[in-house]
């Protein structure tokens, strides 16, 4: 039988993050001028509650199992050791259903490991990316997937990006979501002036499009048309318990966020939902607006459960969620 074609093929690091669950008195969060800061005891022995180790992870792999969880034929391009944790990352991805066909293996390297410090419902992050020799993969031509969902990377890999843009512009036909981590808007917008402009998505948070754009922090139209001139067709802000914003490049939309059951339990993988699932609705035909119902959904359930996939929602779930949402539920024109 024939191999579907893929769908979305995902492009970014993939870790193992081990959570450590810090008591609420052992620690707390200071404010200072750089912003809020993790005060735990210095030189001692720091009591925690306890630890979870959650596979095959980070933004890219993230948004691959919440594609699949929505029935779309997924596949992750990335980098593992050849470590235990690597074979680790790789089992656990094809448990998700995701297709590791081009997830690549460096002899001799180690997988990356990361740390969350996890307090309250907040969680901060201890990253170390390994340094792997990055290559764009050869497809064939029943491989060649519908989009591309390119996230964050490591700060070593600014050349993988030219080598995915060349690729992208020999087949035009393929779409690019565009949800840029640390490095690469680090990396300026200069430097990846193509990927801007080829990207039918650009999906950042508001400090993000500020930072990225230059714009007015407190004008989230000033955002989407200084975001607009780099080149993306659409373009979503998402804004924390604000809600999001989206623009087509006509017309603009806010959309609130889904109501919370209960007190959100741990955060980590919010954002991840939200942008890969309304990428996965434009996958599967929907229009922005329609895209816009369904990312807030799966946003609340993540956070309800520990890591950013256990949470992850079906197709069938979503629409569950939208047929009890309250009526206030729906995006409301900005323009």
């Amino acid at each position: 039988m024939a191999q579907a074609q893929i769908d979305v093929l995902s492009v970014g690091d993939v870790v193992t993050d081990a959570f450590i669950k810090l008591l609420d008195d052992e620690a707390k969060v200071e404010k200072t001028k750089d912003g809020p800061r993790l005060s735990m005891a210095f030189a001692t022995k720091v009591p925690f509650d306890h630890t979870e180790v959650l596979e095959g992870v980070g933004n890219a792999a993230n948004a691959s199992v919440a594609f699949a969880r929505l029935g779309l034929k997924s596949a992750l391009a990335a980098n593992v050791g050849s470590d235990q944790y690597g074979r680790d990352i790789i089992a656990a991805l094809e448990k998700n259903d995701v297709d590791t066909r081009f997830v690549h293996i460096n002899p001799g390297h180690k997988s990356n490991y990361h740390y969350v410090l996890w307090y309250k419902e907040e969680r901060t992050i201890l990253i170390k990316h390994e340094e792997y020799d990055y290559h764009w993969p050869r497809f064939r031509v029943i491989d060649i997937p519908k989009w591309v969902y390119f996230s964050s990377i490591s700060e070593h890999a600014i050349e993988y990006h030219d080598q995915i843009l060349a690729w992208l512009e020999a087949h035009p036909n393929v779409k690019l979501a565009f949800q840029p981590g640390t490095f690469q808007i680090e990396a300026g917008t200069k430097r990846l002036t193509k990927i801007y402009e080829r990207s039918e998505i650009l999906a950042v948070n508001r400090e993000e499009a500020t930072t990225i754009s230059g714009g007015d922090h407190h004008d989230v139209n000033d955002l989407f048309d200084k975001l607009h001139k780099l080149g993306p067709k659409t373009i979503l802000i998402s804004d924390g318990h604000a809600g999001a914003y989206a623009s087509d490049g006509d017309q603009r939309w806010k959309m609130p966020i889904y109501p919370d059951p209960k007190p959100p339990f741990e955060r980590t993988g919010a954002g991840d939902a939200f942008t890969s699932t309304f990428v996965a609705a434009l996958a599967k035909g929907a229009d922005v607006q329609s895209a816009l119902l369904w990312a807030p959904i799966n946003s609340m359930s993540v956070v309800q459960q520990v890591g950013a996939q256990a949470g992850l929602l079906s197709e069938k779930q979503i629409e569950k969620h939208l047929r009890d949402a309250p009526n206030w539920y729906h995006p409301e024109r900005l323009r």
